[in-house]
């Protein structure tokens, strides 16, 4: 296991090698994230779907593999119960600054690598609180695309096109707003946040492409930067698909004002502000 600091204070446990039932599609992911004064805002092996890990990549339909864990969305049939559930393998790593890098091989259950991922994942230090930065980039091993999909691109109505970059959060009464909208699922927003029991505030960004957000706040509460919401996605050889998200962990409640504000206040720390007109 690998701990990420921010100002000397834990934040985050990375898990690299669970040991799960395949049914739970292993993976590396991080559990316990808490705030800066230590609040968890993670939550893992839920009672209700104990595939849900913490922060991870993970999808539910991986060139025909469930990488999410779980039942299997089928065409006409719904969700049942197949022999169809992949790993992903951690096989590398190395410290950066502020955090490492990973190396890892998306595998089915005979061990056959179907993508390979190269991470990096970081915290740092941001108003608020801390960021979370967890950029990806999944290849296509051989010389075929590898597709994406989702329940939504199997026919699931609903907007169910979970899968991507996801963090379940812990159970708590929960809302969700986006930058220009008070119901973000579904939408490309540039930022989408959540916050839990008025406990923390969970600031969501980096979308790319068709990307949209997936949010839940009754059943459970949860985030997913979608990446096959509606349509599959093809990784194609020597092309590979690349995301950065980054999380905002914050104590108590944020405003939407208060989010614009520190989003200005960490493009000027990195000297990305546009100068004044």
């Amino acid at each position: 296991m690998t701990t990420l600091r921010v100002a000397g204070k834990a934040v985050a446990t990375y898990v690299e090698s669970p040991s799960l039932d395949i049914r739970l599609a292993p993976r590396p992911y991080l559990h316990p994230v808490r705030t800066l004064t230590g609040v968890a805002v993670t939550d893992a092996l839920c009672y209700d779907h104990p595939w849900h890990l913490g922060t991870s990549v993970t999808m539910a339909d991986v060139a025909g593999r469930n990488f999410w864990g779980g039942r299997t969305f089928v065409r006409d049939r719904g969700y049942v119960w197949l022999d169809d559930h992949g790993r992903i393998v951690h096989t590398s790593s190395s410290p950066v600054d502020d955090g490492f890098t990973a190396r890892l091989d998306w595998c089915t259950a005979d061990g056959e690598v179907v993508l390979r991922e190269q991470r990096t994942v970081t915290a740092t230090a941001a108003p608020h609180g801390w960021r979370l930065s967890f950029a990806y980039a999944l290849s296509a091993p051989g010389d075929a695309p590898v597709t994406l999909g989702s329940p939504a691109t199997h026919g699931r109505p609903g907007q169910a096109g979970y899968g991507g970059f996801f963090w379940r959060a812990t159970p708590g009464p929960a809302k969700a707003f986006g930058a220009t909208t008070d119901a973000p699922h579904g939408t490309a927003d540039r930022w989408l946040a959540v916050t839990v029991a008025d406990r923390y505030t969970l600031v969501f960004e980096g979308l790319a492409g068709a990307d949209r957000w997936f949010v839940r706040t009754e059943e459970y509460v949860g985030v997913c930067a979608a990446l096959a919401f509606d349509e599959v996605l093809a990784i194609e050889p020597g092309a590979p698909l690349a995301r950065t998200v980054s999380v905002l962990v914050a104590d108590g409640v944020l405003t939407g004002s208060q989010i614009e504000d520190a989003r200005r206040s960490d493009l000027r720390s990195t000297g990305l502000a546009r100068p004044a007109a």
